[in-house]
């Protein structure tokens, strides 16, 4: 069986972040959900300086990554608003002629900066044995990650790999997701990394989830368990955290002060036992 929203489903999520820029400075944001025009009912990007003043803002499109504004931000304090409604256009369906030798299925399979699982694997086969059906073989990864991993808030460093989380068996949401889509690559199952908006997460923020490729589609699996994930909105995808950063300085120096995340759907959450095949919308 197949989940996915039902088309229609509003969602309203957005983001307020709070930064001191030291120099003038140039940074790359991936806050909105790289959802079709179609898709979207309103939007709306403020990034304002402290005399009230908005700052240019250019938006380009990175292949399979999503949405990326480039800001060029002056001295002083910087606000950046974001907010948007948007409807589900329904799932990612087979893709026709897709195989092994896709672009986007091959860099899923290699090892990244933050999942280095040629290091993993023998553990990985070790743990779960011998790969069968990839999708069998994900979850079996996911449901691991989620019954031996400590989910504990600020336990972990922005520089930590799937080795660090593995040792420590503690970490936030990207650390599960680094960890799943590790073990998977090492077992022949073929995962990215997913930033998402995520309607229900108990302590609301960016969320993380993994995509596998399995059966001509990319399946959603959020080893945390900690939102449905029929009610997710993607932002960015990628190979790790390192390509799907929230905001990322080019040049200058900028500093993080705060930030608040809002995502909320139209009506009841959604319920997911997470074991039934989900896909996340188009985008």
């Amino acid at each position: 069986m197949t989940s996915s929203s039902p088309r229609g489903t509003r969602r309203d999520v957005g983001c307020t972040i709070r930064l001191d820029v030291h120099e003038p400075s140039t940074m790359a944001l991936q806050i909105a959900p790289a959802t079709m025009p179609a898709d979207r009912v309103s939007e709306r990007l403020v990034v304002s300086a402290a005399d009230g003043e908005p700052c240019a803002v250019i938006e380009s499109t990175a292949p399979h990554n999503g949405r990326v504004h480039v800001v060029e931000a002056p001295p002083g304090p910087l606000t950046v608003t974001y907010s948007t409604s948007t409807n589900s256009i329904g799932p990612d369906g087979p893709v026709s002629g897709s195989s092994l030798v896709d672009d986007e299925v091959i860099t899923a399979l290699r090892q990244s900066r933050y999942c280095p699982s040629d290091a993993i694997g023998g553990f990985a086969r070790a743990e779960l044995g011998p790969p069968t059906v990839p999708g069998r073989t994900a979850r079996a990864v996911a449901s691991w990650v989620f019954e031996r991993v400590a989910y504990i808030s600020g336990s972990s460093q922005h520089t930590d790999t799937a080795l660090e989380t593995l040792m420590s068996g503690r970490g936030v949401c990207r650390d599960f997701a680094h960890l799943t889509i590790a073990m998977c690559r090492a077992l022949g199952v073929p995962a990215r990394f997913v930033s998402v908006y995520a309607p229900g997460l108990a302590w609301m923020d960016f969320h993380v989830v993994v995509e596998i490729w399995c059966d001509g589609r990319w399946e959603v699996l959020d080893p945390t368990r900690l939102a449905p994930r029929s009610a997710l909105v993607r932002i960015a995808t990628g190979r790790d955290a390192a390509d799907t950063a929230f905001m990322a300085t080019l040049r200058g120096d900028v500093e993080l002060l705060s930030s608040e995340v809002f995502a909320v759907v139209d009506g009841d959450l959604p319920f997911d036992d997470h074991e039934t095949v989900t896909t996340l919308a188009l985008g």
